[in-house]
């Protein structure tokens, strides 16, 4: 089994990574009621599958409602937020493409 990397709002795991590749697969859960704030990427755009449960996500300035089998890309440099608006666990399937994949490539723009 992957470890699993604990964050306030709640988990991720690797499911594919490969250092000569472009790209990353993740399984991460988010808590009822948590959120991912608002950040972009520069190297690297997202794919997400939801697999479980309904999320908001701001994408820009727009706002989209997605639930088990949605997907939607997130471009790089595209600041993104998710939240779990539920009472259950949401899963989700993230496809990471990019010329850099690590988790310093992150530009917060809220804590």
């Amino acid at each position: 089994m992957s470890k699993k990397y604990e964050r306030q709002w709640g988990w991720f795991t690797l499911l594919y990574e490969d250092d000569h590749s472009n790209h990353k697969v993740k399984k991460i859960c988010i808590y009822p009621g948590k959120r991912i704030p608002l950040q972009s990427h520069h190297e690297r755009s997202e794919h997400w599958v939801i697999v479980k449960g309904s999320v908001q996500i701001q994408k820009h300035n727009d706002l989209h409602t997605l639930e088990t089998n949605d997907s939607i890309c997130i471009p790089e440099k595209t600041p993104h937020s998710i939240e779990n608006m539920g009472t259950n666990a949401v899963e989700i399937i993230v496809t990471q493409i990019g010329n850099y994949l690590g988790e310093d490539d992150i530009v917060r723009y809220e804590e």
